[in-house]
């Protein structure tokens, strides 16, 4: 059965809601129902609450839902279950009209969304998906920290800090020249996501290296309690977040 509306996934960028497109804000305001997602059920979307500091939303049908945020385990049956459940009530709202499912950052970067988006077009191979992009965490936070990214023929790594061993040997890099090489020995900037959990690790690392000096502490950006750390060794426990990056340039 192919469906006449469309899905837009919109990006809605890191948390300053000044930082939309007008595009995401055009259709925000044009389309009836919102899909938002929430880590916790009792939690509230912090997407959402983006949106609605820079759109009128009163009179549109607000659909919140609960996402398994976690690590996507294959075989596990409760968070399969999960995904089909939220695909199930999205095709359901998409017969009576078009829907917005909204995401922080940008949709193509490490966005839940795209969890889902197979499960929606297997169910419904004529669904139109749209999707807007948005401003990434990574941009928001370099620029606030005023370092570039990469110049030149720089090379950029992105790695998702929970799931990382500084100490680990990076099988991609590893030759028979240059023995065990890491990842912040191969690229020339590095930005570590989500700091938080192993942030003692990764700064001990950089103090190993002689990179302590060349990395800066990036957290909410865009947000209530927004943070720019220079001196990585300053940073206590109480001053991680979440919501967090560390940007480490090497030249």
């Amino acid at each position: 059965m192919r469906l006449s509306h469309r899905l837009y996934v919109i990006g809605v960028g890191p948390g300053d809601p000044e930082l939309l497109t007008l595009k995401a804000v055009r259709i925000i305001k044009e389309v009836p129902v919102l899909f938002v997602p929430k880590g916790r059920e009792d939690g509230k979307s912090i997407a959402l609450s983006i949106v609605s500091r820079a759109v009128d939303i009163s009179g549109k049908e607000i659909r919140e839902l609960h996402f398994p945020m976690v690590k996507t385990r294959q075989g596990d049956v409760e968070q399969l279950m999960r995904w089909e459940i939220i695909t199930g009530e999205i095709i359901n709202a998409l017969e009576s009209s078009s829907c917005a499912f909204l995401t922080m950052g940008d949709p193509s970067f490490y966005s839940t969304f795209f969890y889902l988006y197979n499960r929606l077009l297997d169910s419904r191979p004529g669904l139109i998906v749209e999707i807007i992009p948005g401003v990434s965490s990574i941009n928001a936070g370099a620029a606030r920290a005023g370092v570039p990214l990469g110049l030149a023929d720089e090379r950029i790594a992105i790695i998702p800090a929970n799931y990382f061993d500084p100490y680990q040997a990076d099988p991609y890099f590893s030759t028979k020249l240059s023995g065990e090489v890491t990842v912040i020995d191969s690229f020339d900037t590095v930005v570590f996501m989500k700091i938080d959990r192993n942030f003692e690790d990764i700064r001990r690392f950089l103090l190993e290296k002689g990179l302590d000096k060349k990395a800066v502490y990036i957290s909410r950006v865009g947000m209530e309690g927004e943070k720019v750390v220079r001196d990585i060794e300053a940073l206590s426990q109480d001053d991680l977040d979440y919501f967090s990056l560390l940007i480490v340039r090497r030249r």
